[in-house]
């Protein structure tokens, strides 16, 4: 069994920002997986862990997706509460987010790892008492100089942005079946070595 947890935060006003790119990633994922049309997640999950959780089956495996409701600085409380539910360890998860470390549109698999200073991930860190857990990162550019990371990272995607973020999304959502299916090494060694067009 696998939980894959999207990072973002709730409400109308952070749809489409940057820092909700874990949301994204969700919703794209139910679709590749065959369980619901784009844009249906929100609508048919149900509230569980804190968040807004859907389950089902892929490859012979349960899948449980998850976006915590908590507001990104909090999301451990929601990990933690399903991965103590279904009992799983934590190679069983997989944390999705957004990384202003990387170029717009770059995706990075890493078996574990820092939080490199993501409040989500510190959050999470700090609730499981380990850094060592998949995470799947998705670039979105560092801020511009003297642009304050958190109002940048709270903002939208520009137009040049766009072009490269939408394709990262599904390559993402592959890269997560891939890791269901074979694996993190098969899905590290294929998706970090790809490199964005």
């Amino acid at each position: 069994m696998k939980l894959i947890v999207g990072l973002g935060n709730p409400g109308r006003e952070y749809v489409g920002s940057r820092h909700n790119v874990g949301f994204e990633v969700i919703d794209r994922l139910t679709t590749k997986l065959g369980w619901m049309l784009p844009g249906e997640f929100d609508r048919l999950a149900k509230a569980k862990f804190d968040g807004l959780s859907v389950d089902g089956m892929f490859a012979n495996e349960k899948l449980v997706l998850l976006k915590p409701l908590t507001f990104m600085n909090k999301s451990g409380r929601a990990v933690q509460s399903a991965m103590a539910f279904y009992q799983l360890s934590t190679d069983d998860v997989m944390i999705v987010l957004d990384d202003v470390a990387l170029p717009c549109g770059k995706i990075r698999i890493r078996p574990g790892g820092s939080s490199g200073g993501h409040n989500g991930l510190k959050d999470i860190e700090r609730a499981l008492a380990t850094d060592q857990y998949p995470r799947l990162r998705v670039g979105i550019d560092a801020p511009p100089p003297r642009f304050p990371q958190r109002e940048y990272v709270l903002g939208r995607f520009t137009e040049e942005q766009k072009k490269a973020i939408e394709p990262a999304y599904m390559r993402a959502a592959d890269a997560i079946v891939m890791w269901i299916d074979k694996g993190i090494n098969a899905a590290k060694n294929q998706f970090n070595a790809e490199e964005t067009t």
